[in-house]
């Protein structure tokens, strides 16, 4: 299906929608498209679910921000809105890996009437500002880029900090950034995300009320997730579900259909908490 046009009033958005049932809209991390959610699986569809998926502001097809500090998750949420209004959602099912997760959870923060229920993938974000070595990182990540390309990325992230996952973790970085139109955009966005914060403390997410499920993979896999901060967030959040990987196995968070039950089941809870409405 060809990519659809959503006005977001200083961007345009590449967005996409499959299905028919109750709306689940998946939001990727930062430097993937939106493929990079669920992986390409279509069983959510299938399922009976209507599932919307859009490249975010600079990453993939859509447009870059009109100035390079302009990638921070206060733009992000409102380019979530943008969305949901462009295609007549009033309440849906959120699924967001990292950069995708915390808007998420910032626009449950700000508008829970229209979140049905959460899918939090991989959260990073700890309730303290990035670090300045770890600033230095995005720092340097994003002028490799800019100076060169998917190889001047590739060489400036260096050897993968998961020795048993080296190959998979090159052979999907060159994949991800392989999908943008605007790098230089996606520049910019490495170095404005990592200093913007979601929200102001994790104690804000006791207010969270709609169904949720935490999907927070093993250190061993993806230390740049740590697993005790999904952790924190399964415990702030009532009646929050953990999902954990399972020894020996891929992440769930890398497994597109996997992913997909862990979020159908949530749309089930949300549904039956609603009465079926949602």
């Amino acid at each position: 299906m060809p990519a659809l046009s959503i006005s977001g009033g200083s961007v345009t958005l590449a967005a996409e929608e499959h299905g028919e049932g109750t709306p689940v809209v998946l939001l990727h991390g930062l430097t993937a498209t939106r493929r990079y959610v669920v992986m390409g699986s279509r069983a959510l569809e299938r399922s009976g679910h209507r599932v919307v998926l859009y490249d975010a502001r600079g990453h993939g097809q859509s447009s870059a921000a009109p100035a390079p500090e302009a990638y921070g998750y206060d733009a992000l949420v409102l380019d979530l809105e943008a969305v949901l209004d462009a295609l007549g959602i009033e309440q849906a099912v959120l699924a967001g890996a990292s950069m995708g997760a915390h808007t998420a959870l910032e626009f449950a923060l700000r508008e829970p009437e229209r979140v049905a229920g959460l899918i939090v993938i991989t959260p990073a974000f700890d309730g303290r500002p990035t670090s300045p070595e770890r600033l230095v990182r995005w720092d340097a990540l994003a002028a490799g880029l800019r100076r060169g390309g998917v190889d001047g990325f590739v060489a400036a992230y260096g050897e993968p900090p998961v020795a048993a996952w080296r190959d998979t973790v090159i052979k999907v970085i060159r994949q991800r950034l392989g999908g943008h139109e605007h790098l230089d955009a996606l520049a910019d966005a490495l170095r404005a995300v990592p200093r913007s914060m979601p929200f102001g403390s994790l104690e804000e997410l006791r207010a969270i009320t709609a169904p949720t499920a935490i999907v927070a993979s093993s250190d061993e896999a993806d230390p740049e997730h740590p697993f005790a901060v999904g952790e924190s967030y399964a415990s702030l959040i009532a009646g929050a579900q953990l999902v954990r990987d399972e020894p020996g196995r891929s992440p769930v968070a890398w497994q597109g259909s996997q992913l997909s039950r862990v979020i159908a089941e949530v749309a089930a809870r949300a549904g039956a908490g609603a009465g079926g409405s949602v």
